[in-house]
């Protein structure tokens, strides 16, 4: 039961480090459509 315990503890920590990521990447993509549209309202 242990075993059980570490391995729940351990998946958590892995799954912070997959959030962290996916903001990450989720705030660049973001950024990047941000950027894309005020360069398009620069144009017009």
């Amino acid at each position: 039961m242990n075993k059980t315990r570490l391995d729940a503890s351990g998946e958590k920590h892995s799954l912070k480090g997959a959030f962290a990521s996916v903001m990450l990447l989720g705030g660049f993509i973001a950024l990047t459509w941000i950027g894309v549209y005020l360069l398009f309202l620069s144009r017009m």
